[in-house]
């Protein structure tokens, strides 16, 4: 089923997306963007995790691939991830993480051949200096500690050899009864927008406590966040940033009703013990038919609209963008979808087809604003303007290996037959983990952003 919590989430500093940008394996998407397709919310393993999971099982270094622009263009896209170093006990874990992007390598040691007059021991040296090219390298470095009985604390640094400065990471997780408290801060911090673009945020410090959901289909959220620093973007010169990530402090609080009716749903009982019958994956071994829906809404006060910054931008810009900005806004979202799935997911063919589509508005100011303007109304300025309709598709291959397809459409774009209207999209293949119980690995690929990479979820 659909992540219900997605809306919540999107309003908030907190939502977590699979990216292949960092170490850790995510970026944080913009507030207040339109909901993101659900192939892309990250896993809840940390990358770091992901291939210490995987390496238990295997005699042989894991070496994971990966999709990722850069702007040196002359670095290709293809990087190459492994787990170089794994210290714990029974508190505490500390990880070091490596990677290598070949193309360059190959080139410049190509070249180096095909100009050199003679092969000698000059050539040698020549090519021998390319290998120790740093740009064709990135470490990170991540460890974690826990104070039982419900604190860890996170820290995590990684460096590019193509970047000058270092990322750092700090967060802190506390759990209450019914609540998750999450304190997070990070130099910069990396951000990504529904256009597929990256931003860096040169400080971001963030508090967050969250609501389990109740019984009665309530959650909420109330959190501080400040931003520091001129966002950049990442890659890429040309785009101004989101206005929710230009400096301020902000305090923001969110609450929702979630609400699931199905028409059908076999909950028949797995055989403990037979084989045949258990699920390559336990979240898909429920055949049923259902709507569900979720309304809420956001309250957010800038306590204080930065107004210095240091960049190539002018001071006057920074104040013209934010005064664009509301000091203080409340406003409504809400989602509303259908989901289908025929089969068990037990037996080797043919027992697995998935559709869902839920029409999500994260915006409901800006689309009563966009309705009444008509024409006049300007949404690239504010894109959550637009409802935006989420399509997803699962279909079993063979045995426990998934197809999965996933979309987001602009319903703008598409009535008014004005440019592209599938905004995103996202294609995977999955393997799922028996031993897991809903475990499984994934390699996944986005045309828009020509990313991609592959991961543990579970």
């Amino acid at each position: 089923m659909a992540r219900l919590k997605t809306g919540i989430d999107s309003a908030f500093w907190d939502h977590n997306v699979a990216s292949p940008q960092c170490h850790d394996g995510w970026a944080k998407s913009v507030p207040g963007d339109p909901f993101p397709v659900e192939a892309s919310i990250a896993s809840r393993l940390l990358r770091p995790q992901q291939f210490s999971f995987l390496q238990n099982g295997f005699p042989l270094p894991i070496v994971a691939p990966s999709l990722c622009p850069t702007s040196p263009k002359d670095l290709g896209s293809l990087a190459l991830q492994t787990l170089l170093l794994k210290l714990s006990s029974s508190r505490w874990w500390l990880t070091m993480t490596g990677q290598f992007r070949p193309r360059k390598l190959f080139a410049d040691v190509k070249n180096e051949i095909s100009n050199a007059e003679d092969f000698d021991l000059s050539t040698v040296k020549d090519v021998a200096k390319h290998f120790v090219d740093k740009s064709l390298f990135s470490l990170g470095l991540t460890s974690q500690f826990a104070f039982p009985p419900s604190t860890s604390v996170l820290f995590g640094i990684e460096g590019h050899g193509e970047k000058e400065k270092l990322r750092r990471k700090v967060m802190v997780y506390h759990k209450l009864p019914d609540h998750d408290l999450t304190l997070e801060a990070a130099w910069p911090q990396l951000f990504l927008d529904h256009k597929g673009k990256y931003w860096d945020v040169p400080e971001s410090l963030s508090v967050d406590l969250s609501s389990l959901l109740s019984q009665y289909g309530l959650r909420y959220h109330v959190g501080i966040h400040k931003n520091g620093g001129n966002p950049q973007q990442v890659n890429a010169t040309d785009g101004k940033p989101p206005l929710s990530l230009l400096p301020g402090l902000c305090v923001k609080a969110a609450i929702s009703y979630e609400k699931m009716k199905y028409f059908w749903r076999d909950k028949g009982a797995v055989e403990q013990g037979n084989e045949e019958v258990v699920p390559y994956d336990v979240s898909l071994n429920e055949p049923h038919s259902a709507v569900f829906g979720v309304i809420g809404s956001t309250f957010a006060s800038w306590i204080w609209n930065g107004r210095s910054f240091s960049s190539s931008n002018s001071t006057e810009d920074l104040e013209v963008s934010t005064s664009k900005r509301s000091r203080h806004n409340a406003d409504l979202f809400g989602s509303v979808g259908y989901s289908f799935q025929h089969g068990k997911f037990t037996k080797k063919y043919g027992d697995l087809t998935r559709v869902e589509a839920h029409l999500n508005i994260s915006s409901a100011s800006a689309f009563a604003k966009k309705i009444l303007n008509g024409s006049r109304a300007n949404v690239g300025e504010q894109p959550s303007a637009s409802p935006r309709l989420n399509l997803t598709f699962q279909q079993q291959v063979a045995g426990p290996v998934v197809f999965r397809a996933d979309s987001r459409i602009s319903l703008e774009s598409f009535a008014r037959e004005s440019g592209f209207p599938v905004e995103d999209f996202i294609c995977s293949l999955s393997y799922s983990l028996k031993s897991f119980q809903s475990g499984k690995i994934v390699a996944w690929y986005s045309p828009k952003r020509k990313e991609g990479m592959v991961e543990l979820q579970m």
